[in-house]
């Protein structure tokens, strides 16, 4: 084969190639989207009301103190675990241990001058019979015209005397005891306040915040004044999440109902609880140019006390309100709506847009 030839024989080639790409690209049927194919089938469906929110120890209190003083010592830092009666701080007890020296030493004295009246009442009876058989025996003798009438009615001003001595003794007493029965109960009051100097944690949790440091004043709380707060303790053994939801889903929305709660500084894991609270009291919540939203607090109780988490954390609570087993449905992506117009007889009606 000559030269000339191969040329040409491959410039026909390239051409007929050429032509068949140009009619591959101008006659090709454009390709449709990817789609992905979905039996119908089947399917348990569940209604889901979804709200964000925080959590919380079901039970928090605030450590405040009873008596108004100087710490002078301090056993815990944030974040300690703590024991139900664990020491935690001390207020300086000098001025109230001085008060129960100073009750316990009055009652000493009153208790002494008890018995010094008792003692006094033992010798007003003792005296009282002497006058009493003297007067018996003046009586006597004075019948006997033994003695003048004068010594006889001495005899008997002398046991009025006595007597009068001996009611007066026995009040004293009773006056002692009283005063006696009021300084115990100082006492009492005295010793109780020198216990409120000792703070200890009311139940086994964990500090989550403490306010107070070694050698501050403490000020106890009154109807104007909230006092001050020492510390927070939360028990985390029973954990719940605080969501709130909006006003349209709270009809949907009962106690008991079950829950899925993701935590966000737990990413990876989901924790099952119940709905225990649903709040009757609206919350307005801001949601900018002027509106507001109106959502009430639902409270979810965990199931399984959580590891490592803390109060604060956001979370969000996937609450089932309706489950429906064995329904025929298809995923709702793979729903399209179409707007058609139909005729006066219902029937679908064809219309060509130009």
């Amino acid at each position: 084969m000559t030269g000339l030839r191969k040329v040409l024989l491959v410039v026909v080639v390239l051409a007929i190639g050429g032509a068949l790409v140009y009619v591959n690209l101008t006659f090709a049927r454009p390709t449709g989207p990817e789609v992905e194919v979905e039996r119908i089938e089947r399917r348990a469906l569940k209604a889901v009301v979804s709200a964000s929110g925080t959590i919380v120890p079901q039970l928090t209190v605030d450590i405040s103190a009873d008596t108004m003083g100087r710490v002078t010592r301090l056993a815990f830092n944030e974040g300690d675990r703590v024991d139900r009666g664990q020491f935690l701080m001390e207020i300086d007890p000098e001025t109230l241990r001085s008060a129960v020296d100073r009750g316990e030493a009055s009652l000493r004295a009153s208790r002494s001058s008890q018995r010094q009246l008792e003692v006094a009442i033992e010798t007003a009876t003792v005296t009282l019979q002497l006058a009493r058989d003297n007067l018996e025996r003046q009586q006597n003798l004075w019948e006997l015209r033994l003695v003048s009438r004068e010594s006889y009615e001495q005899a008997l001003t002398d046991v009025t005397l006595r007597e009068t001595e001996l009611r007066a003794r026995e009040v004293d007493v009773e006056t002692q005891t009283e005063r006696i029965r009021q300084e115990e109960a100082n006492l009492d009051s005295a010793r109780y306040d020198l216990t409120k100097v000792t703070i200890t944690s009311p139940f086994a949790g964990v500090v989550t915040r403490r306010n107070i440091e070694e050698g501050e004043t403490v000020v106890i709380g009154t109807m104007n004044n909230a006092g001050t707060v020492l510390a927070t303790i939360a028990d985390l053994s029973v954990i719940e999440a605080e969501v709130e939801v909006d006003e349209t889903d709270i009809p949907s929305i009962r106690l008991g109902q079950s829950a899925v709660v993701t935590i966000d500084a737990l990413p990876d894991e989901e924790f099952a609880g119940i709905v225990t609270e649903i709040g009757n009291s609206p919350i307005q919540a801001g949601q900018g140019a002027g509106t507001q939203a109106t959502n009430f607090k639902v409270v979810v109780t965990l199931n399984d006390e959580i590891p490592n988490v803390r109060p604060g954390f956001t979370c969000t609570a996937d609450i089932t309100t309706a489950v429906r087993d064995d329904t025929i449905a298809i995923p709702i992506q793979s729903a399209t709506v179409r707007e058609v117009i139909l005729d006066a007889n219902g029937q679908m009606v064809r219309q060509v847009i130009r």
